[in-house]
């Protein structure tokens, strides 16, 4: 008989063995991922909708004129709440690998199941550094072009032209862009293979963070290279408004598992 979850007692592991990754492995999780995507496009496309509008909403939130420097820090910002909104594909993905049901209503399984205070816990770790880095946009917007008063931010054209065109605008995109390299990193390093590690065993959010830190150490190279293509399909998927991120979302969240399998000695 399929078991859906392995039980709490089946892994009280706290350090798994940490594999080599390279080119190939990347290349091999994005073909998978594609597969997995083709297999339930007809079920989860609308489901890829679902943090793009979320993303909308934000923007639209914010879209005042006094708010204009923050549209792009909350747009990239974003991206470090990515893997808590595809847990739900690693789910799907978990099962399709062990023959289970992979009908669209077990996309959201992972609040229902014993993986839920973990993840609940790593989500609260993620939104923190989302926090962390809208307050670091804030200090550096104040210490850089805040100094220019309302009139650069009096309009759209206003706030470009002084972003453009300025010493402040200047060093805010220079700090700012530092600050995010920063923040990607550690967002990468923390998430990487943390969030499908508690979906497929009955770790702590600690073990699976600490696993996810201990990969990012052993593969620096293939693991930026990693993050790198993420960023550049997501701003592929985000170019014609957003509507491309409901076939990047789920192809990423379903090669993010399998290169969690490749990753992690199981």
């Amino acid at each position: 008989m399929a078991i859906v979850h392995p039980t709490p007692l089946a892994s009280a592991q706290e350090n798994y063995e940490i594999r080599a990754l390279d080119l190939g492995d990347i290349r091999i999780a994005l073909k998978q991922g594609w597969e997995d995507f083709q297999a339930k496009r007809g079920d989860l496309v609308f489901v890829g909708f679902i943090y793009p509008i979320v993303v909308l909403l934000a923007i639209f939130s914010v879209s005042r004129v006094s708010m204009l420097p923050f549209i792009f820090p909350l747009v990239a910002g974003s991206v470090m709440l990515g893997p808590l909104f595809a847990s739900g594909f690693y789910e799907l993905a978990r099962r399709r690998e062990a023959g289970l049901d992979t009908r669209w209503r077990h996309f959201l399984d992972v609040v229902r199941g014993p993986s839920a205070p973990a993840l609940f816990d790593l989500a609260s770790v993620t939104a923190a550094l989302f926090m962390a880095w809208i307050a670091a946009a804030w200090f550096i917007y104040q210490g850089t072009m805040g100094r220019l008063g309302a009139d650069a931010v009096s309009s759209v054209g206003a706030f470009l032209h002084s972003v453009f065109t300025t010493p402040e605008g200047w060093s805010m995109i220079v700090f700012g862009n530092l600050a995010g390299l920063c923040f990607a990193i550690a967002t990468l390093a923390v998430s990487a293979v943390s969030f499908p590690m508690v979906i497929d065993k009955p770790v702590s959010w600690g073990v699976a963070l600490r696993t996810s830190v201990r990969v990012a150490r052993r593969n620096p190279v293939t693991m930026t290279i990693w993050g790198l293509i993420v960023v550049a399909l997501l701003v592929l998927g985000a170019l014609p408004a957003l509507v491309g991120l409901a076939v990047v979302l789920p192809v990423l969240g379903y090669a993010t598992w399998h290169l969690y399998t490749r990753a992690v000695v199981r």
